[in-house]
């Protein structure tokens, strides 16, 4: 991805520059909904947590992780700044399945924005002018960001949203044992981002986060 830019910012700097931002708005808007939408089913669910800590807000600044915004435009995909959450001040419903609920608001919330989006593009396309290029540009990577995101917080590793809904849904023993893996916190996921660089062939993310993330995005945009 960071290639890609670089490649471009030699021939045609200003092409390069418009990209780059278009990319990064794209990037922005879609961590900030992912993370706010965790803060707001957490709120709604009785825990004041993120509303005392400024997270139940739609200003970026609050949402934002820097490593997990440069891995977007390193390899595609990334997160923001994880939401605290205080399970034991649900009030509507018990921890477990309250922390999947948490969990799993953000990347609905952004499947559902890029399916909003996609449809906003094929209008756009559908009358395609000069004025509305880079709209329909930002929309386009909106899309891919957003379905990325999603998806690769879907993953069941820690600390990924998928990890957290396991939890909350497995059987209650298998949930305890499962549990366990968060004590190395986000190491089973470096450990995988490392495999999949140093080992020629593997293709993990490109299996199990690419050609979902993809065949997602297909259908939206159809």
């Amino acid at each position: 991805m960071l290639l890609q830019f670089l490649s471009l910012l030699i021939s045609d700097p200003v092409a390069a520059i418009v990209q780059i931002l278009v990319f990064l708005a794209a990037i922005i808007a879609a961590v900030t909904i992912h993370e706010f939408s965790h803060a707001f089913i957490s709120y709604s669910l009785g825990d004041p947590t993120a509303r005392r800590l400024g997270r139940l807000t739609l200003n970026p600044l609050a949402h934002l992780d820097p490593i997990g915004s440069v891995l977007f435009l390193i390899a595609g995909f990334g997160w923001g700044k994880p939401v605290p959450v205080n399970p034991y001040s649900f009030r509507k419903t018990e921890p477990r399945l309250g922390m999947s609920l948490v969990s799993i608001a953000g990347p609905l919330s952004n499947i559902t924005t890029a399916f909003v989006a996609a449809l906003i593009v094929k209008i756009l396309i559908s009358q395609i002018a000069q004025g509305i290029l880079i709209p329909t540009r930002l929309l386009l990577i909106f899309v891919n960001i957003s379905i990325l995101l999603a998806v690769f917080n879907f993953v069941p590793i820690p600390p990924l949203d998928g990890f957290k809904v396991a939890v909350g849904l497995l059987p209650r023993k298998l949930a305890m044992h499962y549990s366990k893996l968060e004590q190395f916190g986000p190491m089973p996921l470096f450990a995988l981002l490392v495999a999949e660089l140093a080992i020629p062939g593997i293709n993990i993310f490109s299996n199990i986060i690419g050609k979902p993330a993809a065949a997602i995005i297909r259908a939206f945009l159809q």
